[in-house]
């Protein structure tokens, strides 16, 4: 596997073809889909299921009908096909500031940024940085650099300059589109790379103002421009993948126009032009980007953007615009479940949950059902940014399904659960590596082949780091994850990042991260550090990691002091025994 760059444009050569509908190694048979007709039966046996068996692998296919998917289509195209049609309804709000945009005013400003950005030099396969909090004009940005050919990389709107520098450097970003409150240090990474354009919402010195993007009629929109919609990358979202430093992962226009698709399959995600969807889940995170933003507006649904989250906002929000979807994470589940102030706004419009990013207990669902609406339907998800949404909950009567799991596969998508010993499959309610493959797949790491065939393997799987089994109802189930990143409510953290930023201290000689368990948050980062001859104090620490990464990443967990990190022979950190440890 290999990239190429053509004509500015980055390509994945000799990769898997995400539009191929993927065969198992025995016939699927045809019998299961019936079952989902009218919903998943509970009672269905063995026998009746859609996992495939041979004497090599135990492989699972999604029950549901295989979906179609255009293979000449870029995400703008896709997305805003309808908008024409949805026309004066009102389409997204900014909630901090009550601004309004109808579909035909989103439609055209998306012309209009892509014409000013062609007219600023902007040229098909240059990357653009967004950091922008949820926001409309992080949907007109998105949208208009894709229509010219162009990638997104988005950025984390709390990242310091440093964080920022970093992935401006790896993704060659040629732009940036940031906020007031993150000027300084985009102007300041801007002198440091090759940032020809800062833009900014708003007015900051040595930025020009977003407004001059859009300051023409949009006459010069391209008709036609030549991408490639299943080789072409489209979004450059930066993970840590199952270990290590973040890494762009490379999402084409099919692979997110595919997902798109399935998520709308009736009985999973899907909106009317009558329902109203909080986004308060990040859009530069790909589940708020793909479900909260994209699918919402695609499908002629109403998006309420909120900046950042606010409880007692959100709530106001659903009293104030009759939400009825929000697409969250457990800490606001646990919020939802737990806090008085619920009891003091009518948020009875909520019909339908979706939670992701971490596992939700079956407790924590149960909590949120009876606190909320005994009709509520409280649904969990599960996918990676390397796979977007693999999985969730079917239909709309929760009876059908196992409070607490992730739900069953998505159409065009499959799995299996491997031993972490000797790679071989596992059969129903056994546990082990969770598995995935389906068109809506990454096309590999931006720059990084090693990463990428540890990733994905020679027939395509990608290996998620996640352990879980499967139940006889084919309903995903995580408990527990290999791979070492620390997941603080919906943000990733990656130990060796801040590892390798403890060491840089003069005082410190060694140090070891792990997560631990935080019941709001779901994981902390919590520090093991060797001190280096010297009499460094914990409040140092702290202050030193403060001062240099975004606040998810501030050593909750504490920081204990120890003689050594337990290592294995070939240096790596064994997180193991510093996990287990009764420190």
């Amino acid at each position: 596997m290999a990239l190429r760059l053509t004509s500015g444009i980055i390509r994945l050569v000799g990769s898997y073809s995400p539009c191929s509908r993927i065969r198992s190694t025995v016939p699927y048979s045809s019998k299961c889909r019936s079952l989902f007709i009218n919903g998943l039966s509970q009672n269905r046996t063995l026998s009746q299921s859609s996992y495939l068996f041979n004497k090599n692998e135990v492989v699972y296919k999604s029950p549901l009908p295989d979906c179609q998917f255009p293979e000449d289509m870029t995400i703008p195209q896709y997305v805003m096909k309808d908008f024409g049609k949805y026309g004066n309804r009102t389409a997204m709000v900014d909630s901090g500031t009550g601004r309004t945009y109808t579909f035909t005013q989103l439609q055209e400003l998306v012309h209009q940024c892509a014409t000013g950005l062609t007219i600023d030099g902007f040229q098909q396969g240059d990357v653009c940085a967004i950091q922008l909090p949820n926001s409309p004009e992080f949907f007109i940005t998105l949208q208009a650099v894709l229509s010219i050919g162009g990638i997104v990389s988005t950025v984390n709107p709390l990242y310091t300059e440093d964080e920022l520098l970093n992935q401006l450097k790896d993704s060659s970003a040629k732009s940036i589109v940031t906020s007031q409150a993150s000027a300084e240090g985009a102007r300041s990474a801007a002198i440091k790379t090759k940032i020809k354009h800062v833009y900014i919402i708003g007015g900051a010195d040595g930025c020009k103002p977003f407004s001059s993007l859009l300051d023409n009629d949009g006459s010069s929109f391209p008709k036609s421009i030549d991408i490639n919609p299943k080789a072409d990358v489209a979004l450059l979202s930066y993970s840590s993948g199952t270990t290590g430093l973040p890494k762009g992962v490379m999402v084409s226009h099919f692979a997110f126009i595919a997902n798109l698709i399935q998520m709308s399959t009736p009985g999973l995600v899907y909106h009317t032009e009558e329902d109203s969807v909080l986004a308060v889940l990040p859009f530069f995170h790909i589940y708020g980007n793909l479900i909260t933003l994209n699918l919402t507006l695609s499908q002629g649904a109403k998006c309420v953007a909120m900046s950042t989250f606010d409880a007692e906002q959100s709530l106001k929000c659903i009293q104030e615009h009759k939400i009825t979807s929000w697409p969250i994470v457990p800490p606001i589940a646990l919020f939802l479940a737990k806090h008085p102030v619920v009891d003091c706004y009518d948020v009875s419009s909520l019909n339908n949950i979706l939670i992701g990013a971490a596992p939700l207990s079956e407790d924590l669902a149960d909590a949120v059902i009876k606190r909320i609406n005994r009709k509520l339907i409280v649904r969990q998800g599960y996918g990676l940014t390397e796979n977007i949404v693999t999985h969730i909950c079917y239909g709309n009567d929760p009876t059908k399904w196992t409070l607490g799991s992730s739900g069953i596969l998505i159409p065009n998508t499959e799995a299996k659960i491997t031993n972490t010993e000797n790679g071989s499959t596992l059969g129903p309610g056994e546990t082990g590596e969770i598995c995935l493959r389906g068109p809506q797949q990454m096309l590999g790491y931006l720059g990084n082949e090693k990463a990428t065939r540890d990733t994905i393997d020679k027939d395509k799987w990608v290996h998620t780091g996640d352990i879980g089994y499967i139940d006889e109802q084919e309903q995903l189930h995580v408990v527990d994850r290999m791979k070492e990143l620390i997941k603080y409510k919906a943000y990733q953290v990656a130990p060796a990042e801040l590892e390798a930023l403890l060491i840089s201290h003069p005082g410190i000689k060694d140090a070891g991260v792990i997560g631990v368990p935080h019941e709001e948050a779901g994981e902390v980062p919590k520090a093991f550090v060797v001190r280096s001859n010297t009499n460094i104090l914990e409040k140092e620490v702290f202050d030193f990691i403060e001062g240099k990464c975004a606040p998810y990443k501030k050593l909750r967990g504490g920081i204990q002091f120890v003689d050594e990190i337990p290592k294995s022979q070939s240096g790596k950190i064994l997180r193991r025994i510093l996990k287990e440890a009764k420190l």
